[in-house]
């Protein structure tokens, strides 16, 4: 720890945004960076607590304290060396990840100041990749092969570690290109895609085989491979049965998404295929990321007003939560770079019917509501409140969240892991799934 003293003195500054004016234009990455030495300064700010709970919240347990103190003495490849001894692809935590490690960590419960981790990460790994320190790694082979369905965040941890410890390993992933909610989920302007392709060019060259266009059951391929690991995330999105539903302008969120970054990646469609946001008012049903991900992209898509409606209650605002003290996450108010763009919010907000004439959509009612505990304990008890209103739209995107799959039996040497093994979840934690589903295939083998 070079400086004890850096927390006390050094207040936390984030790279911020480009300004709303600019980047609503394009779909470039809207977060900028910082300087080095502004970085470094940062990165003095973590104390190297006695007690770090920023392993204990990290799901892949980075070492947070270790890299912050090696990136403020100026000695990338060291930090690069302990980011990614725990993370094997900073790159994608670095733009997209929550953080959980900043909301655990005791400067945030000291001053709501934490030290800019994620950032910091990302730094790391950009700077390695600029200085060479990534190299090309090829282990000697172990003589088993691995099948990996799925190249999301998951498949392509899985697949990494499994061809570090020597395993012939072969990804199977049923789009025409690598990444899953990476690249056909999260918006170029959150993560740039040319990001994931260095990525895979590197997993190429170390000796991992993709194969696209392969939407493959375990039970197909089992007697091809010594082990099959299953990372097919969660494709079922969670679906609103009200009236109306089958209107001309009602889209599941990653339909506009999915097809938005295809467009950008050169792919064309039809004007009847196209789902666009261009001149229209746009409801957006759902409170998540995903909801804020699909106003950004509205907005970068022309569209004429964006409204967020969310059934649960709003959020508290401020860095406290009464109701989730620590070490629970905070569940307060979060203001995305989305929302910053232009958007209305509003919660407590039930879907009654989606409204429509010539067989288009043209608005959504809706009622507001209260939430009432439940005597018999469980669940609150939802209560209408006021009367039915209309919310003018012309575009509905559903962003509700996702149905956790199902899985039959499989033999013992079929792993599933990511979020088609526990639920729509962050990528950093599908990251450690994938990294505990490489564990449990080389300890199946011994």
């Amino acid at each position: 720890m070079g400086n004890p003293k850096a927390f006390l003195e050094i207040h936390r500054q984030e790279a911020g945004y480009r300004p709303i004016h600019d980047r609503i234009h394009d779909f470039g990455e809207v977060e900028q960076t910082l300087s080095t030495r502004e970085r470094k300064l940062q990165a003095s700010r973590c104390m190297d607590c006695g007690v770090p709970f920023c392993h204990w919240a990290c799901p892949l347990g980075n070492k947070a304290p270790e890299w912050n103190d090696a990136l403020y003495k100026g000695d990338f490849e060291l930090a690069y060396q302990l980011l990614t001894s725990t993370n094997p692809f900073p790159e994608f935590t670095g733009r997209i990840c929550p953080a959980l490690c900043e909301k655990a960590c005791v400067l945030n419960r000291f001053n709501h100041e934490p030290t800019t981790n994620r950032e910091d990460e990302c730094a790391i790994i950009e700077m390695a990749f600029q200085e060479g320190f990534v190299e090309v790694h090829r282990p000697e082979r172990n003589g088993k092969k691995v099948a990996v369905i799925g190249a999301g965040p998951a498949g392509l941890v899985a697949a990494h570690d499994l061809n570090l410890k020597g395993y012939e390993v072969t990804v199977l992933e049923k789009n025409e290109s690598a990444g899953g909610l990476l690249r056909y989920g999260i918006p170029n302007f959150k993560l740039n895609k040319a990001i994931i392709d260095r990525r895979i060019r590197l997993m190429e060259a170390e000796g991992i085989t993709f194969c696209y266009g392969k939407a493959v059951a375990p039970e197909d391929i089992a007697s091809d491979y010594d082990a099959v690991v299953i990372a097919t995330g969660t494709p079922v999105a969670r679906d609103l049965k009200a009236p109306g539903r089958e209107l001309k302008g009602v889209h599941f969120a990653l339909e506009l998404l999915t097809q938005q970054n295809r467009v950008l990646a050169g792919m064309e469609f039809s004007k009847d295929e196209r789902i666009t946001a261009k001149g229209k008012d746009v409801l957006v049903i759902g409170g998540g990321d995903t909801g804020s991900d699909c106003i950004g992209t509205a907005h970068r898509q022309g569209c004429k007003s964006v409204t967020q409606i969310e059934i649960m209650p709003k959020p508290v605002e401020g860095p406290e939560d009464p109701q989730n003290p620590w070490p629970n996450y905070p569940r307060t108010l979060k203001t995305t770079s989305s929302h910053e763009e232009g958007c209305t919010r509003r919660w407590n907000i039930n879907t009654l019917e989606f409204l429509g004439e010539n067989g288009k959509l043209t608005g959504v009612k809706v009622q507001e509501i209260d939430w009432k505990p439940n005597p018999e304990g469980g669940r609150p008890i939802m209560v209408e409140k006021g009367k039915p209103e209309i919310i003018k739209a012309e575009l509905v995107l559903l962003a509700m969240g996702f149905l956790k799959p199902e899985h039959p039996q499989y033999p013992d040497n079929v792993f599933v892991c990511g979020d088609a093994a526990n639920g729509a979840s962050l990528v950093v934690r599908a990251m450690a799934s994938g990294r505990q589903a490489a564990e449990k295939v080389d300890t199946y083998f011994k």
